[in-house]
């Protein structure tokens, strides 16, 4: 059985309340708790955060409060309806149309920053209606999931802040710029460059876990099987925009050759990884 090498630095007490912020009422239905979607994906994101970063030389006390911020970094999703996120995001991706929010404004450079969600809608209502998906309020926080994904992560944040406060956690602004960072590089553009490189090692962790995840891929990628390739090849296209560097691309390949990636991969997968699988890992380094 593959082993779970990548470290957790936080206590699984604080793991197991972290993960419960991901929890929300229906607000259509009161009674009714939306479960955090892939709470599991969150912890392993976390785990190979803290194994890159601590490569990189970042202390232990960064990486543990870095950490924090990985298993938070999808809070923004707190809510996710499952069946509806997925029908939507399918629906765009189907019709080739941007899911996050660099891409819709390369497309669309006419919307006003931060106003993606809107604009969205403004343009694709009737045709989302047309094809079975009425913009209600609830469809339009599923949108503002992906496109507005800064002001409601803010929002969650002002929602669970005296949460953490009570659990001892210090959240910190880097902290939040850091979850930020696959959907809005630019607002890392003035960081320090500690802060820059743990923003990296978190999409770079988070995106080659999301490539590897079943039931992601069976929910909202479309995807009916996963590949380690593809992952590296989407890594390696990150890297080629700039979005990830030399340097955290090269420690991230050295450690998946190490197998400190395998445990991960494999919980992610549900299954073993296959000898052909190991053998593509163990050639990454060179």
């Amino acid at each position: 059985m593959d082993t779970q090498r990548a470290p957790l630095l936080v206590s699984r007490s604080l793991v197991s309340r972290l993960m419960r912020l991901y929890d929300v009422s229906h607000p259509l239905h009161k009674r009714r708790v939306i479960r955090g979607y892939d709470r599991a994906h969150a912890v392993r994101t976390a785990r190979m955060c803290a194994a890159v970063a601590s490569a990189l030389g970042h202390g232990t006390e960064r990486v543990r409060q870095y950490q924090i911020a990985c298993l938070l970094h999808d809070l923004g999703r707190a809510g996710l309806d499952r069946r509806l996120f997925g029908k939507i995001w399918s629906w765009a991706k189907a019709h080739g149309i941007p899911t996050r929010p660099r891409e819709w404004r390369a497309i669309h450079p006419e919307t006003p920053y931060g106003r993606e969600t809107e604009a969205f809608v403004a343009r694709y209502r009737e045709a989302l209606e047309a094809d079975g998906i009425p913009v209600t309020a609830w469809v339009k926080e599923q949108i503002e999931m992906r496109l507005g994904y800064a002001r409601r992560l803010a929002k969650r944040l002002r929602a669970v802040r005296s949460s953490l406060t009570q659990m001892g956690v210090r959240f910190e602004p880097w902290m939040q710029r850091v979850m930020l960072y696959y959907y809005y590089p630019e607002k890392l553009s003035r960081a320090q460059p500690w802060v820059k490189q743990l923003a990296e090692v978190l999409v770079a962790c988070e995106q080659f876990e999301a490539y590897s995840n079943q039931r992601r891929g069976r929910d909202y990628y479309v995807r009916s099987k996963e590949s380690i390739a593809e992952a590296f090849a989407y890594l390696d296209k990150l890297e080629q925009e700039r979005i990830l560097s030399v340097e955290v691309m090269k420690v991230m390949k050295r450690l998946a050759a190490a197998g400190e990636f395998n445990g991960v991969i494999a919980a992610a997968r549900g299954r073993r990884l296959t000898p052909q699988e190991r053998r593509f890992l163990r050639r990454m380094e060179g």
